[in-house]
């Protein structure tokens, strides 16, 4: 399905939600509270400007009646995304935040990987794939990263463990150019970048990819992801603990300067390794 034709299914969600909840005397905050959400969340879903999770689906059509039609439509829109199920509604909220900080322990960010980059990690998860498959989510990816580029584009702030740094995912030349691209869109003050390296020892979440989303009118966000799986968290107790996790992180990082300094002796060895090879 086309992004246009997406959007348009979304308002029309949006739409029957505003429909059903007058026909049942609800307000948005009297809904909201029966799915545990603020009222303007639901007025955020009524105008397809945030799309709700399958659970909040499911609750609403508990609350209004409605014989599982928003699940139905939901599970619908979610299936025809171009992104895994767990990681459509996460793609929708960054382009929505005014600010998002990612923690990335072996990979390089999805909002900051080259397109040889993001085809080397989609060829070693998806092995027998088509070439097509394979073109079809690097493609995806690519269009996430534009968020970055927009004039109104949030805030943006990552800590990459050196692991990120020393993995040459696509060989040594494909590492090179993503490096040298961290590095760029530092320079030129668009993302600011962090590297937590191997002598800052343990650290909160071990092993564990952390992104923190916020947004000018609702609360934040943090998103966790395992194999084939994501967790979207926003309890505000539960956010409060993903923030401070990240603040640690931030502090036993090297200063931006050192970070940047760090990426670019990084890309140089590999520059070095793939002219020699």
């Amino acid at each position: 399905m086309a992004n246009g034709s997406r959007q348009a299914a979304w308002e029309f969600f949006g739409a029957e939600l505003k429909r059903r909840r007058e026909d049942a005397g609800f307000s948005q905050s009297v809904l909201g509270t029966r799915v545990f959400v603020s009222g303007g969340y639901i007025g955020q879903f009524e105008q397809a400007i945030r799309k709700p999770q399958l659970d909040v689906a499911q609750r609403i059509d508990a609350a209004l009646q409605t014989d599982g039609f928003f699940e139905r439509m939901c599970r619908k829109l979610i299936k025809e995304t171009r992104y895994a199920e767990y990681f459509a509604h996460v793609a929708e909220l960054e382009r929505l935040a005014t600010e998002i900080s990612d923690f990335a322990p072996a990979v390089v960010p999805g909002l900051l990987q080259t397109r040889d980059y993001a085809r080397g990690v989609f060829l070693a998860s998806h092995p027998f794939a088509t070439d097509e498959y394979i073109e079809e989510r690097v493609k995806a990816r690519m269009d996430r990263a534009l968020v970055l580029k927009d004039a109104t584009r949030p805030v943006y702030w990552a800590i990459l463990h050196e692991t990120v740094l020393r993995t040459p995912v696509g060989g040594s030349g494909v590492m090179c150019q993503q490096l040298e691209h961290i590095a760029a869109a530092v320079r030129e003050r668009r993302v600011m970048v962090q590297v937590l390296p191997f002598s800052a020892g343990a650290y909160p979440g071990m092993g564990k990819m952390l992104k923190l989303l916020e947004f000018a009118d609702t609360p934040p966000t943090a998103y966790t992801e395992g194999v084939l799986s994501g967790n979207l968290l926003d309890d505000p107790s539960v956010v409060k603990q993903m923030r401070a996790a990240y603040d640690q992180l931030r502090a036993a990082a090297l200063s931006p300067e050192a970070s940047l300094a760090l990426i670019e002796s990084a890309a140089e060895d590999y520059r070095r390794c793939a002219t020699t090879t």
